[in-house]
């Protein structure tokens, strides 16, 4: 076979890899010739002209995005023109978390082992890698740990969900500074657009260029009826905007909380804290368009600094499940108490969780006023700089920041925005002989 040379054509255990996949599939597959994509893609998955350095590929949710950033990188693995002029044999693929590079970005319905091949790449779990036949290596890594990156140097990269990345800009700057074999080292970066401030520098920055692409440009591919339900649902909405439109959309007016002041704010990790609490607010259902459980944890510092450290809300949950949720969250926090609102199941909601965990505490909080004028302190410690957020939750901050005077845009319930008020409330509270512990 022809291609780069690395240490996995010399790896046995990597061929006995590959001679098992070559067994398992049928002979007339080995035979047939992979698809062009170069044909058959929209020209919005296909990657610009130009010199660029990243290619921003900016979408809608299930508008192609998956499909065009693993397209690109296995042609690039395998130097198949006309995406890639030569094999590119060091690439890099990062995501919010490593189970999503696996899950996503690999092994997903438009992952890069979805696709059609003469000899299926390998994916080496142990070494985090996704190995192809000719010995082109895609490592995968999390932007929970931007440090991964050092002491790795690559001629491609594709990064997935960059709006979602934990710490975006360390991780991407790392990226940028491993990005140096080849002429002209590239990457493509996927993502649905949130108004966050490494999505807005890049969009301004001379070296990347920019598509964008609608959820309805790939509704053949989509199950039926998907676009027109969503599209039924949402549309107009900032939402549908946002998920189905591709379109950046900047923090409403009216929003109670400050999208700048979060990020200003944003630390990588908590310093020692007193107290840790898990909020907990529970839906009055269990389906899939039940609001979602709200699980959010948050810790106090010595000089009063409260961390936000987790958001493990669920949607579609039956009690047990995101009691568990809470329970989990309490035990790898070590809290010091589970903080759950009884509104929606009155003595239920604590006695599921004491079924789960008996020996956990739980105080039981119910709301007598509405949900503006009780986030509205919470808010105001933002805007003093007392509470800050250890690490991103785009999908809290994004609640978060489109919470204005009516509600949410899309009308849904604010349940992480509920969470994270009572466990922050709670920490403003003042209670006797607070113990000090690091996470």
């Amino acid at each position: 076979m022809s291609g780069v040379r690395s240490d996995a054509l010399a790896d046995e255990a990597f061929w006995t890899l590959v001679e098992a996949e070559l067994a398992r599939q049928p002979a007339r597959v080995l035979r047939r010739a992979m698809p062009d994509w170069s044909r058959c893609a929209r020209g919005s998955q296909l990657p610009p002209a130009g010199d660029w350095r990243q290619w921003l590929l900016i979408g809608g949710r299930g508008s192609g995005k998956t499909r065009a950033g693993a397209e690109w990188i296995r042609a690039l693995a395998l130097g198949q023109a006309p995406l890639a002029g030569q094999v590119h044999g060091r690439i890099a693929l990062v995501a919010e978390t490593l189970g999503d590079a696996r899950e996503v970005m690999i092994e997903g319905e438009s992952g890069l082992r979805a696709l059609d091949y003469a000899v299926r790449p390998v994916f080496e779990a142990t070494r985090r890698r996704l190995v192809f036949a000719n010995g082109a290596v895609a490592q995968i890594f999390s932007s929970e740990d931007p440090d991964a990156l050092r002491g790795y140097q690559f001629d491609a990269a594709w990064g997935d969900e960059l709006a979602k990345w934990k710490h975006a800009d360390a991780c991407f700057d790392n990226l940028q500074l491993a990005l140096r074999l080849g002429a002209a080292p590239r990457m493509v970066l996927t993502t649905t657009p949130r108004a966050v401030p490494l999505l807005k520098r890049l969009l301004e920055e001379p070296g990347t260029a920019v598509t964008r692409m609608r959820t309805a440009e790939n509704r053949a591919n989509l199950a039926a009826g998907f676009v027109q339900a969503m599209e039924s649902r949402y549309g107009g909405s900032r939402l549908a905007r946002q998920e189905l439109d591709g379109e950046l959309i900047e923090a409403r007016d009216d929003a109670l909380f400050d999208r700048g002041t979060i990020d200003r704010l944003r630390v990588r990790a908590a310093p020692e804290l007193r107290r840790v609490v898990v909020a907990v607010d529970p839906p009055a259902t269990a389906t899939r368009r039940s609001d979602a459980c709200g699980i959010v944890a948050a810790g106090l510092a010595a000089d009063g600094t409260i961390y936000v450290l987790a958001d493990r809300s669920r949607r579609g949950a039956r009690p047990p499940e995101w009691a568990g949720a809470a329970v989990r969250l309490f035990q790898d926090l070590e809290a010091d108490r589970i903080v759950a609102e009884v509104n929606q199941g009155g003595d239920m909601v604590e006695a599921v969780i004491r079924t789960v965990a008996p020996g956990v505490p739980v105080t039981a909080v119910r709301a007598t006023r509405g949900k503006w004028v009780r986030a509205e302190p919470v808010a105001a410690l933002y805007e003093q700089g007392r509470v800050r957020h250890a690490g991103s939750f785009a999908a809290l901050e994004d609640e978060l920041c489109d919470f204005g005077p009516d509600g949410l845009s899309n009308g849904r319930s604010p349940d992480r925005l509920d969470a994270l008020v009572w466990a922050v409330t709670a920490l403003t509270q003042p209670v006797a002989e607070p113990r000090v512990r690091g996470l």
